[in-house]
């Protein structure tokens, strides 16, 4: 799986547990904290729905992402 296949997957999990977020101006470099409103709750939602569409494990004790680019890199990471 590629980082931009990963990209859109996360894209349209974020369209689902954040319906009115724009996903038009989304890219590698946004941030999830500042830009798009992602609390912790909602980082869970989302960390939960990418190990399950991509069938991976995101470590514990791992720093959390900040960038939707860092989600990518860690579920490519998470695969491997």
């Amino acid at each position: 799986m590629t980082r931009e296949e990963v990209f859109e997957g996360l894209k349209e999990i974020i369209g689902t547990i954040r319906p009115k977020t724009d996903l038009s101006n989304v890219g590698f470099q946004t941030e999830l904290v500042r830009e798009l409103g992602i609390d912790s709750l909602t980082m869970l939602l989302l960390s939960l729905a990418a190990e399950e569409k991509f069938h991976m494990h995101f470590p514990d004790g791992a720093p959390a992402p900040v960038t939707v680019g860092e989600v990518c890199d860690a579920v490519l990471k998470g695969q491997a």
